[in-house]
C-alpha cells in the first residue's frame, strides 16, 4: 500500500502536471477525465502505442467481462472509440461500469459483438491500445502524459537508482509519483513538482528526483489518541 508523503516540509516551486491519455482535440468522443491515473500500466511493446486497458475474466453469463482501465477516469475508456490489439483486432467497448469492490480502475465492460460468456472468456488477458498520435500533444512544457511516466526509472540527484514509477495518482492536492523501491517493498509517494522532480529524460526512460531522506521509511506508530 502506498503511503502519503505526510510530514515532509512543503516546497512551493512549480507543480508539474501529468495529463491522462486523451484523444486529439478535434475528436467528437474525446473524454475529459479530471485527474491523473492511479493505476500502474505496463509499458506498451510498441512506443507508438499507448496501453489503455486489459481484459480479465468473464463476468456473468451475458457477455460482460472484467476490464482493468489505465485511463485517468477509468470508465472514460469506453469513450475512446475503437481500440486496437497487438494481433490487429479492433475492439469497441459498448459500456463500462465500476466492478464490485474498492479498486476504482477495475470495471465490468460490455464489448460490441460479444453476447455470451464464451465470447467474454476469449477476451481474457487481451490488452487494448490506442495509437499515440490520437492522443495529441501535451499543452505545456510541464505537462506529461501519464502513460509516458509510468515505468520510468527513478534516480536521485547523484545518479543512484531508487526505483521506478508505477502510478501517477492524484488525491486532490496535485499529481504524485508512486515509486516502487529498487529492492522491493512498499511504494512511496512523491509530489510531482519541480522541487522534488528537477528533471525528466523521457527518451532515456529516466526521471531525477530530490526526495526527502525518509521517502521509503515505514510509517510510524499512531499517536495513542488518534483513531484507527
Amino acid at each position: 500500500m502506498a503511503r502519503r508523503p505526510g510530514g515532509h516540509p512543503p516546497r512551493g516551486d512549480g507543480a508539474r502536471r501529468a495529463r491522462p491519455p486523451r484523444l486529439a482535440p478535434d475528436s467528437e468522443t474525446s473524454p475529459r477525465p479530471s485527474a491523473a491515473g492511479a493505476s500502474p500500466a505496463p509499458a506498451a511493446p510498441d512506443p507508438d502505442l499507448v496501453l489503455m486497458g486489459e481484459f480479465g475474466r468473464a463476468h456473468g453469463l451475458n457477455g460482460e467481462v472484467r476490464l482493468k482501465s489505465y485511463t485517468a477516469d477509468p470508465v472514460a475508456i469506453a469513450a475512446y472509440g475503437p481500440l486496437s490489439t497487438l494481433d490487429g483486432r479492433s475492439i469497441e467497448i459498448a459500456s463500462a461500469r465500476p466492478a464490485p469492490g474498492s479498486a476504482p480502475d477495475l470495471l465490468v465492460a460490455r464489448v460490441k459483438g460479444v453476447a455470451d460468456r464464451n465470447g467474454a472468456e476469449a477476451l481474457n488477458r487481451l490488452a487494448l491500445y490506442v495509437p499515440r498520435e490520437r492522443l495529441g500533444e501535451a499543452d505545456a512544457e510541464d505537462e506529461f502524459f501519464t502513460a509516458d511516466l509510468v515505468g520510468l526509472t527513478v534516480v536521485d540527484v547523484v545518479g543512484q537508482t531508487l526505483g521506478s514509477i508505477v502510478a501517477v495518482p492524484n488525491y486532490g492536492g496535485g499529481d504524485l509519483l508512486e515509486i516502487r523501491p529498487e529492492g522491493g517493498g512498499p511504494t512511496a509517494l512523491l509530489p510531482f513538482t519541480k522541487a522534488f522532480v528537477p528533471s525528466l529524460d523521457l527518451p532515456d526512460g529516466r526521471v531525477t528526483v530530490d526526495p526527502p531522506e525518509d521517502l521509503f521509511a515505514p510509517a510510524g506508530p499512531k499517536p495513542p489518541n488518534e483513531p484507527a
